[in-house]
């Protein structure tokens, strides 16, 4: 047994979906979230700012005695996960993977579409990871930047969701899918209505449901699951404003966060320097 908590992290709220999942796989396991609020989005940054500031909150994590950590953001997998795994003493999981394998799951599948930031695809990572596995299989990309604002402000259930899904997703629906990676942890919101707008005959990977599969997994071969005689406990960190990521996240991690401990960490807590002014 190994009473260490797991590490997770994203550059906001989106990789709440990847804690709820992980809370609900493995109810036992203690939790620290790491949300970098105050420097989000990393979609549009270059992949050196993108690899320091994943270093820099993976250090953070490492202070706080983790036993892995979880790279909860598909911008931060896709750029920089090898480079924190050579910089890391803990095993590192990103969410690319996961979702790879399970959309290639079925034989059958030859024609797979993946939507993202900015960044993850433009960095081809999901897309060179599906053609190593499957060389004949057909793959569909397209960066969806709208659809993370419309869900952070609120917006699934509106006209401008609706319109942006018609914007992103007509040339997709077009192409007869067999699945489609939901490339951003922010997506999952907007299951019900993307299935709905593709409609029948296309599985929709869940990034978040996927990869806490994984980190399942990889306890359990490296023999490090946690005691299963407690529940276990959850630890939120921002690098922003506490009220506006509880506001937020909620939805996110599917339950209210009234009651539950964040922390505002400050530069000198993340190693950016001796003063204390909030990032």
């Amino acid at each position: 047994m190994d009473d260490r908590p797991i590490g997770v992290f994203d550059s906001g709220v989106g990789g709440l979906t990847v804690v709820k999942e992980l809370r609900t796989q493995l109810p036992h396991e203690d939790l620290i979230y790491f949300g970098d609020t105050a420097r989000v989005p990393y979609g549009s940054k270059s992949v050196p700012v993108i690899r320091r500031f994943s270093l820099e909150i993976t250090r953070f994590l490492e202070s706080q005695r983790v036993k892995m950590v979880v790279v909860a953001c598909n911008t931060a997998s896709a750029l920089a996960l090898d480079f924190l795994r050579r910089q890391s003493s803990v095993p590192v999981i990103g969410v690319i993977d996961p979702g790879v394998r399970a959309a290639l799951a079925h034989e059958q599948v030859r024609a797979v579409g993946v939507i993202g930031t900015q960044a993850t695809i433009r960095s081809e990572a999901y897309q060179s990871r599906l053609l190593r596995l499957r060389a004949d299989c057909q793959v569909v990309a397209k960066a969806c930047p709208l659809l993370v604002p419309i869900v952070e402000e609120n917006l699934v259930a509106t006209p401008i969701a609706t319109l942006a899904l018609e914007m992103y997703l007509a040339e997709l629906r077009d192409r007869r899918l067999d699945a489609l990676i939901l490339a951003c942890t922010h997506y999952p919101l907007l299951k019900e209505a993307i299935a709905a707008f593709l409609g029948t005959g296309v599985t929709l990977i869940d990034s978040a449901e996927e990869t806490a599969r994984e980190v399942t997994e990889v306890l359990q071969a490296r023999r490090i699951t946690g005691p299963a005689d407690r529940p276990g406990t959850e630890e939120f960190y921002v690098s922003d404003s506490p009220e506006a990521f509880m506001r937020v996240g909620e939805p996110f991690l599917g339950r209210p966060m009234r009651q539950v401990f964040v922390e505002h960490v400050w530069k000198r807590d993340l190693g950016l320097g001796p003063d204390a002014t909030p990032l």
